[in-house]
């Protein structure tokens, strides 16, 4: 039987529902929607009522929050459901199945899910459909049936063989045109002529699974063929580009180069140059490519050890046109996937996107386009979603404007990893070594997605792209990232590819020159694929790695032990065919020397445009001018859309993305310790970028270089020293079809960035190519982006905001050439100048001017600590506003022989001559330009808060002592923060247990109960960590935790470690969340809560919220308080989607009467607050945290633990709550 169940929140709390209206009427103009409402539906099947009827309230609703229905309202609305495509990944409905499965310990029963869109008001046909237009988005979703299910169990057509193309051999040029219009083939005429001739030469007709593999691999998403197309001639309208190729020829001879010339080519010479040349000793070379890679030291409390650093950047520039959530997810999942096969721990990851304005009104959309602002927005929900739920750091987002993004949208997430090097082991496969496959199970989501990427697009195009699309499942991609952290694990590895772009057949087949891959091992997501679907479908979540036959069995149960599914797919051969079997049958039998081929050997005749001027126009009056650069798109506040990252997991960023007291000045270069699990470092990875999309218009030859000098600029900035810097470069260009002046902008961009690269003697060391930024007549910008990373001591980090009043601040400018460009050797000589004094402690903040030159750079650096800035006489409206690149503002604490005088730090405005302008009327026009779109400023109730203060009650000692209390901490799927906590329990002196929660099949959950109440029974302590349990889903969070917290099992050992052996339970943010929604705070034990019960929920801005906030301790009955006093104040990390407390008013009086409120939100005068500023979330009477009534069990939001040396040090703070060290001393 199908149950089913309607939610919906609850008067006052459908924030989200209030705001799609919002949209509707202010968007799309229909203010005759007077109302609207959104439920969600749950059809269960294979459960009984019982167990359906306790879920109702313990796994689809709060009754805090919810609402339950058994039938849609019947009062007049219109109404219609949407659901997700069959075989599009649906974490809602996968949750919660996986929460009733650990409540049942049953197997994992079937759950669909839908949304219900009621609409009010006289609304026509025409306005009802075009609000279905707005909010299905027909790649991902469809229209749903409002009756009732007779079962969920879909029937599907088993496939049995894939065709064979007979007659493929025989067809003539016109046919074989067709056939690649028919097949949707990415690969044009003459590569299917090859593959003919292959096929005869083999004398037979291919599967169409060879066909669409051959397509895949042979893309120019995987093998670069744009790039690698042969150039037969140049010609040249101009003395600059004819000088930087004849210096690239030159190189040529000198390195001994004789490979054919192409873009590619012109790419890596600077890297070849450099490393015959001795200059890129520590540059980590293998015939394994997972990611850019080089060797570092890393100091460590134990001294020197040898690591390598991973860092790679990625596009999802198609995927996430069509569909920017999920777009944009596996954006940031496939850039983390490379490192990640490459055996390192990836850490930390800067976002740079280009849009069209998104402001542009909804109308003004292009047909067949999804509007700007959608896009951006679902983007970037999309790829924080992602990022946060895995556990990365992501420490700078930007994103730029221009027109020609409306072309296609740029999507780039660049990533950094490590791991030790005795961790990384590299073999050749050998004959007889297996290839298993870890991770998620494969579904049609994400077939043809590297064709499609590589593809131009029309309106025609679009309409079929939806298979092309993944929905990735961040938490399955975390549990791969525990593993390969296992030392163990890592060195059975001898090789390792991610499931990238062509699924199986281009991860396994890529392992080795022969492999006999048996495709009916693959694991599915359900029935009905076929071969070609189980061979080239995509995924972000998984891996392929070889081990040595002897290993396989370790192998596959250290996998186990991390809940993932670990299956063997392959066996390495001698014989260099690919071989792929399925239902008993070879469909695909090619040979690697053609696979290998990359198809018909392509050629081009270039003739790039002459650079055009670039420089930018100047206002002639200065307060004008400084607001409208203030309200520029490609200046103005981006932090609504930084904000929604989670900056600071991992417990290792150096430097916050807002700095200053007032967290506004934006960082440079994103800065983060080098991820140790149990060590501390003080050696940090810096990454920075660098590009100008105006300059690129009208000279990509400009932009390249610049970006590089940008990019580099960026880290000298931030403190890093001018030595073992390296680049990897994102190039994304229109189709160039066969058009000599389209191919002319890429060749004339990658001239530029080599003649950095040479003049600058360091080098691109990897990159990624995307050459589709076309929609009909629409071109995306001349794109290369640069970026460049390093890695420094912590203690040499300078962060941008001004520091004081009464400081000079000195330009220091690089020569320029006679074509605009600064010189390499004045360049150097400054990154010198600029290292030595910051080294000498002369530098309190530093800055490079980039688009919006040194006015950009002072409003922003005077931001955030409110210090204005007067420009010394001389400075003209040029040197502000014109383009300074390379050149550096310096604020310095003394007289320095360095560069001229710019001004001095002072006041509370920025004056020029006579004029001055207010820092609150310049910042107003900074901040208030994207509020519409990225909010960060909303309104909030003004109101006075009660202070809360409660004095200790009693001395807090445990009855037993306890030299190294045990800390029990759960893994669940998708928590992310158990390293973290783990290492600051230890830190203090305590014990951490990790304990990861297997739900691959009742048996499993029934082992972790079981397991997890025998450890409990060992521990003195059991800490709740923060994360994404079930990705926050069924629609809240926590409800994972809570499932697993309700066994029997779980509740009495819970009971018997807080009531009779003098236990302690700690819960944060997400852990906090399983807490109050089990009722451990604040009534100290587990009970069935209802509507009277304070709980979590929705933050009031609507989004994440990641950012330094400011708590009040609010008592001192607690035995993890034994080191601090009611009134300290504290600076936390916070990053959060639900951390508004609810609570009536009579509880919350009752709870400060009891000394149970911990810490509550305050401003900088140490007052409670509901400003957004300073209460992230909306919690009433600015509640950050509770305790039991015994104190025992302490829940809080913010990040406590994310704790250590030299962080945050851009923002001022007492960071730690010793609650830690506090848990330790109550044991001794």
């Amino acid at each position: 039987m199908v149950y089913r169940i309607y939610v919906e929140k609850k008067a006052g709390l459908a924030a989200e529902a209030d705001s799609l209206r919002a949209d509707i009427v202010n968007l799309l103009g229909i203010s005759s929607l007077e109302g609207l409402r959104l439920l969600n539906r749950y059809d269960v099947e294979r459960i009984d009522r019982d167990l359906f009827e306790y879920c109702k309230k313990a796994v689809f609703s709060e009754p805090q929050l919810d609402d339950l229905r058994e039938e849609i309202p019947a009062d007049g609305a219109k109404v219609f459901a949407v659901e997700y495509l069959p075989g599009q990944f649906d974490q809602r409905a996968n949750s919660a199945a996986e929460c009733i499965q650990i409540i049942s310990k049953q197997e994992r029963p079937l759950v669909r899910t839908a949304r219900i869109y009621l609409l009010y008001g006289k609304l026509t046909e025409r306005e009802v459909e075009e609000i279905k237009k707005y909010v299905i988005n027909p790649v991902e979703a469809r229209e749903a049936s409002l009756e009732a299910y007779d079962t969920l169990d879909v029937k599907y057509e088993i496939p049995t063989e894939v065709a064979v193309l007979d007659g493929f051999r025989s067809l003539d040029e016109t046919a074989l045109q067709a056939f690649i219009a028919e097949n949707g083939l990415a690969m044009d005429l003459d590569d299917i002529k090859v593959c003919q001739n292959y096929f005869l030469s083999e004398q037979r007709d291919p599967t169409i699974t060879e066909i669409k593999m051959i397509d895949t691999y042979w893309s120019d998403h995987c093998r670069h063929t744009t790039f690698l197309t042969t150039i037969d001639s140049i010609r040249f309208e101009d003395e600059l580009l004819q000088k930087a190729y004849n210096e690239y020829l030159a190189v040529r001879k000198e390195i001994g180069r004789t490979k054919p010339i192409n873009l590619m080519d012109m790419g890596t010479i600077a890297a070849k140059l450099l490393k015959q040349q001795g200059k890129l000793e520590k540059l980590d070379e293998s015939e394994e490519i997972n990611a850019c890679t080089v060797k570092i030291d890393v100091e460590t409390e134990s001294g020197t050890e040898k690591w390598l650093l991973l860092f790679k950047n990625e596009t999802h520039n198609h995927p996430t046109e069509i569909e920017p959530f999920g777009g944009a997810a596996t954006c940031v999942g496939g850039a983390i996937r490379d490192p990640l096969s490459g055996r390192s721990y990836v850490y930390a990851a800067m976002r740079v996107t280009g849009a069209g304005n998104p402001l542009t009104p909804v109308s003004e959309t292009l047909r067949g386009k999804l509007p700007q602002r959608k896009i951006v927005t679902t983007a970037a929900a999309g790829y924080s979603s992602y990022g946060n739920q895995i556990g990365l750091a992501t420490g700078q987002v930007d994103e730029l404007y221009h027109d020609g993004y409306v072309a296609k949208r740029m999507e780039i997430g660049a990533v950094i990893g490590a791991a030790p090097a005795e961790n990384v082991r590299r073999e050749r496969p050998i004959d007889g070594d297996i290839v298993i496959l870890l991770g998620g199970r494969t579904g049609r989501d994400g077939c043809g997605g590297a064709t499609g990427s590589s593809k131009s697009h029309t309106l025609e195009s679009l309409e079929s792209c939806g298979a092309e699309v993944q929905k990735g499942n961040a938490p399955e991609e975390r549990k791969l990232q525990r593993l390969f952290r296992n030392p163990e694990a890592s060195r059975l590895i001898k090789r390792c590819n991610d499931f990238g772009a062509g699924g199986v057949s281009v991860a396994i087949g890529e392992l080795a020159d022969g492999l006999e891959i048996d495709l009916n091992a693959v694991p599915k997501k359900y029935d009905g694929l076929d071969g070609t679907e189980l061979a080239i479908s995509e995924s972000q979540e998984r891996m392929a790695v070889v081990v040595a036959a002897a290993d396989v069995e370790r192998f596959r149960a250290l996998a186990d032990s991390e809940n993932l599914e670990a299956t063997v797919v392959a066996r390495v051969t001698e014989h260099p065919y690919l071989v792929m079997n399925w239902n008993g049958k070879k469909i695909v039998n090619i040979a690697r020397q053609f696979l290998d081929s990359n198809g018909a050997e392509k050629h081009i005749d270039i003739t790039p445009d002459a650079p055009r001027a670039f420089s930018k126009e100047i206002p002639t009056d200065f307060k004008k001018g400084y607001l409208e650069l203030a309200e520029d798109l490609n200046v103005c506040s981006k932090r609504g859309l930084s904000e929604r990252f989670d900056s600071t997991i991992g417990a290792g960023t150096v430097l916050m993305p807002f700095g200053g007291k007032n967290q506004r000045t934006p960082i440079q270069a994103m800065v983060n310790k080098v991820s140790a699990e149990k060590k501390d470092t003080s050696t940090c990875s810096l990454m920075a970028w660098g590009y100008n999309p105006f300059i690129a218009e009208k000279s990509p030859y400009h932009s390249a270089y610049l970006a590089v000098v940008e990019s580099v600029a960026k880290l000298i900035a931030t403190g890093a020293k001018f030595e073992e810097v390296y680049l990897s470069f994102q190039e994304y260009f229109e189709k160039p079809m066969k058009d000599g002046r389209r191919w002319g902008k890429p060749l004339a961009a990658l001239l530029g960035a080599f003649m950095a690269q040479k003049g600058l003697e360091i080098a691109a060391i990897g990159g990624k190519d995307s050459m589709s930024g076309t929609f009909e007549q629409i071109d995306v910008p001349p794109t290369l982006v640069s970026f460049a990373v390093t890695t420094e001591n912590i203690h040499n980090i300078i962060s941008p905001e001004f520091k004081a009043a009464g400081h000079n601040v000195v330009l220091l400018k690089p020569q320029y050439d006679a074509d605009g460009l600064p010189t390499a050797k004045s360049l150097k000589e400054n990154f010198e100048v600029v290292n030595r004094l910051m080294r000498q402690g002369k530098v309190a903040a530093a800055y490079t001017p980039t688009y919006g030159g040194v006015a950009e750079a002072v409003m922003k650096m005077a931001m955030g600590n409110d210090i204005g800035f007067a420009f010394a006489e001389g400075v003209s409206l040029d040197d502000l506003f014109g383009y300074a690149y390379g050149a550096f503002l310096l604020e310095v604490t003394e007289d320095v022989p360095a560069g001229t005088l710019l001004g001095t730090t002072a006041g509370d405005a920025v004056t020029f001559g006579n004029e001055s302008l207010s820092l609150k009327e310049l910042f107003a026009a900074y901040e208030n330009k994207l509020e519409e779109i990225y909010p960060c400023n909303i309104q909030t109730e003004k109101k006075e808060i009660p202070v809360f203060t409660s004095k200790k009650a009693e001395v807090y000692h445990a009855k037993v002592t306890v030299a190294k209390p045990r800390v029990l901490i759960p893994v669940f799927p998708g928590t992310n923060c158990e390293y973290d906590s783990a290492k600051a329990v230890e830190r203090a002196g305590a014990q951490a247990e990790i304990f990861v929660i297997n739900n691959l099949s009742a048996s499993g959950i029934a082992d972790s109960v079981a397991r997890f109440s025998e450890k409990m029974e060992q521990a003195q302590a059991v800490f709740i960590p923060g994360g994404f349990s079930g990705g926050d889903e069924p629609d809240g969070s926590g409800k994972f935790i809570t499932a697993f917290f309700r066994n029997p099992e779980i509740k009495d050992g819970v009971t018997r470690l807080l009531e009779e052996r003098d236990g302690l339970i700690c819960g944060i943010c997400n852990g906090f969340q399983a807490l109050i929604k089990l009722g451990l705070v604040p009534y100290g034990k587990i009970i069935d809560t209802d509507e009277n019960c304070p709980t979590l929920t929705y933050n009031t801005i609507g989004r994440h919220q990641s950012k330094l906030v400011r708590v009040r301790l609010a008592t001192e009955n607690s035995p993890w308080l034994l080191n601090v006093n009611a009134g300290d104040v504290f600076s936390v990390p916070v990053s959060h989607g639900e951390g508004r407390i609810l609570a009536n008013d009579t509880l919350v009086k009752e709870l400060a009467k009891k000394g149970q409120i911990l810490t509550q939100y305050v401003d900088m005068q140490g007052m409670p607050t509901n400003d957004i500023q300073y209460n992230p979330n909306g919690s009433a009477y600015a509640i950050e945290g509770l305790i039991s009534p015994d104190g025992r069990v302490l829940g809080k939001m913010g990040h406590a633990e994310r704790i250590g040396a030299g962080l945050y040090q851009n923002v001022e703070g007492n960071f730690d709550m010793k609650l830690f060290d506090s848990l330790v001393e109550y044991y001794k």
